[in-house]
């Protein structure tokens, strides 16, 4: 399943420079002035995974496959975006194409920096970019509200869906994102078509000055105040630091930059598992001579929804599932072992998959 993150923020706070770390197919044009990312880039980063390095060593395939996430650079919000100031318009509407939203935050001071806001003010920045996304919300749910009405007058099923735009609509009003809203899932459909802006996982990147990457400061702690009661996460980096990391060609060249660093590893591996965490998604393998590959899937889903991911026909003709623990197949070495101890599972289509099964689909054509 393909993974889709939106990184936004205000002008000139470090946006394009953490997805020219994080992007391994394209490189964003990290400039000092607004509106630099005109068009939004996009660009594929692979998801670290040390189970899938000891499956492959173990197999030795002709080739491995990580998981992947898109990552979408979309240009710096300003303060009346919703209402079509700077390029407002066009990039709320990259938005809404995102499955999660990565908030770059500014918690440093640098001068030679512009700075359209006034003095740095990391909780102000967050409540601007949030405001203008509720108030885009709730332009949405009005339009939509003028029509259902009409509708509601005549047709007995279009009245949950106006009571639903009623609660969006207040909850708005107060100030308050969509995704607290709790709604039911036939609530959560009778919206889908408005695909809102609040109704999205955010992670937050409190983008610090290099002699605060380590121990954050008085800003990221100001940040992470501010966001304790939302049950979204701050993930503390800093992105010039990551940018050149991801520079770097050789493996050698990275522990030494990050030895220097004293890092244990990069805050971009951090970043992309919060942002699967964020989204209550898992993994599983497919381990073979041919191939060692990861694959997404959300947390619960059973066997056939699982397959699917492979191709669609696997969930159709689902017959049942061959299932290695991953704890089990590192300690046996190969499936053939794994099945001569008894390690290997059939499981039929009520299975639940966990987090780092490693799976074969038997199924009709």
């Amino acid at each position: 399943m393909a993974l889709k993150a939106g990184i936004v923020g205000l002008p000139n706070v470090g946006k394009s420079t953490l997805f020219n770390a994080v992007s391994n197919s394209a490189k964003a044009q990290a400039s000092n002035y607004r509106f630099c990312t005109i068009e939004p880039n996009t660009g594929l980063v692979n998801v670290p995974d040390p189970r899938l390095d000891k499956l492959a060593e173990l197999v030795i395939p002709d080739r491995t496959v990580p998981t992947q996430i898109e990552i979408v650079d979309i240009a710096g919000l300003v303060r009346g975006a919703s209402k079509g100031e700077g390029l407002g318009n066009k990039f709320l509407a990259n938005i809404r194409e995102v499955d999660a939203i990565i908030h770059v935050i500014r918690c440093f001071e640098d001068e030679n920096i512009l700075r359209d806001e006034g003095p740095i003010n990391p909780v102000s920045d967050k409540e601007i970019i949030e405001t203008e996304l509720q108030l885009k919300d709730l332009e949405s749910v009005e339009k939509k509200m003028q029509r259902t009405e009409k509708m509601a007058k005549t047709d007995p099923k279009m009245k949950i869906e106006l009571e639903t735009l009623i609660s969006c609509k207040k909850h708005l009003d107060e100030g308050k994102n969509i995704i607290t809203l709790g709604l039911s899932k036939e609530e959560k459909s009778a919206i889908a078509d408005l695909f809102l802006l609040t109704d999205k996982h955010i992670l937050y990147v409190a983008n610090v000055d290099e002699a605060s990457m380590h121990t954050g400061n008085t800003y990221s702690e100001a940040l992470i105040e501010a966001v304790k009661n939302e049950g979204n996460q701050v993930i503390v980096m800093t992105n010039a630091i990551e940018s050149q990391i991801a520079e770097l060609e050789s493996a050698d060249d990275k522990a030494m930059f990050m030895e220097e660093y004293k890092m244990t590893e990069p805050a971009l591996d951090r970043l992309i598992h919060s942002t699967y965490k964020l989204l209550n998604l898992s993994t599983y393998f497919t381990a073979g001579v041919q191939e060692v590959r990861a694959w997404t899937i959300e947390k619960g889903w059973k066997a056939p929804q699982a397959a699917s991911v492979i191709h669609t026909d696997f969930e159709k003709g689902f017959i049942k599932a061959e299932v290695i623990a991953y704890e089990d197949f590192i300690k046996y070495g190969s499936e053939a072992a794994c099945r001569e101890n008894g390690r290997l599972r059939i499981e039929g289509k009520e299975y639940l998959v966990q987090d780092g099964d490693v799976m074969h689909f038997r199924f009709n054509v």
